[in-house]
């Protein structure tokens, strides 16, 4: 069963009741995985009571410094966690495994797999110089590819997806290398994890790139704004600004492009805490009634666009 086959029978049974309206209105989804990073060093148990009540249908899996319930997982065990995952009806999703960047996470996917899970996620790290552009970002692209060669070979063996974030100071950063990247990608087990918000200073080119890329290279999503709250400590009111619905940046034009080219990824509510590993508020239930707050902006682009 591939990825994207096997998330479509999940989404089936995991669709928040928004996501189901706006699905049968207008034959297109979001489809949220809540990130576990927002809840910071908060037990796993009590995050994934909370998935469904965020309207994600599945989990996604962080570790240190951004949270700590990879290293829960680790001290429990697959056999109690794979129970949690049981008592709250909850599927994993998706290991994000920053640490291990994209050369170093095959027992990662193997751990995956075995937990019933569809992808991981990190960035690409440097090539040479990062943002770069023109020629120099597609013989960056092309160089990282035929690194990765033996990694998405066992991603198209184990069946998962190797999503690589577009992310500041990378190889995967600027425009012309998210569409080289999108143009030379050898491998279906590859896609991008696309991140608006490391391209705060190219907003204009977002909808655009979604659509150059379209759903083959996007199999996920982050909805996050940039804001300095995200590196700088500053007010509550500051920081929950990176949220979709809390700051400035206008998500129609992104949720057209997304409904225009039928993306069927993994969309993830996101921000950073600082400083990092943190919950983004005291309690699972603040944080979750603010990925709500946020689903429902998200929500009126969807049913506006």
């Amino acid at each position: 069963m591939n990825r994207r086959h096997a998330c479509r029978l999940l989404g089936s049974a995991f669709l928040a009741p928004s996501a189901i309206r706006a699905a049968e209105a207008q034959g297109f989804a979001i489809r949220y995985v809540l990130s576990s990073a927002l809840y910071g060093d908060l037990p796993l148990d009590e995050v994934l009571g909370e998935v469904k009540k965020s309207g994600a249908e599945s989990i996604d899996i962080w570790r240190k410094v951004h949270a700590t319930h990879r290293e829960q997982i680790e001290e429990m065990g697959d056999e109690a966690f794979q129970a949690l995952l049981k008592k709250h009806d909850v599927p994993l999703a998706i290991s994000t495994c920053y640490p291990l960047g994209p050369f170093k996470q095959d027992d990662e996917m193997r751990w995956v797999k075995r937990n019933g899970g569809h992808m991981t996620v990190c960035a690409s790290g440097k090539m040479g110089d990062a943002d770069v552009s023109g020629a120099e970002a597609k013989a960056q692209v092309a160089a990282f590819f035929e690194k990765l060669k033996p990694h998405y070979e066992l991603a198209e063996e184990l069946g998962l997806t190797m999503a690589i974030e577009n992310h500041k100071n990378a190889m995967l950063s600027s425009p012309d290398s998210i569409r080289y990247f999108a143009d030379l990608n050898p491998s279906k087990a590859v896609g991008i994890a696309f991140a608006p918000h490391h391209l705060h200073d190219a907003v204009d080119q977002i909808p655009a790139l979604i659509r150059h890329c379209g759903k083959a290279n996007l199999p996920f999503i982050y909805f996050q704004e940039y804001h300095l709250s995200a590196k700088q400590q500053m007010l509550k009111e500051e920081e929950l600004k990176q949220l979709p619905g809390f700051g400035t940046l206008d998500y129609m034009p992104i949720v057209a492009a997304l409904k225009e080219i039928g993306f069927d990824g993994f969309a993830e509510i996101f921000m950073h805490p600082t400083p990092r590993g943190v919950p983004v508020l005291p309690t699972a239930g603040e944080i979750t009634e603010k990925v709500n707050e946020s689903r429902a902006y998200l929500d009126r682009c969807l049913a506006k666009g």
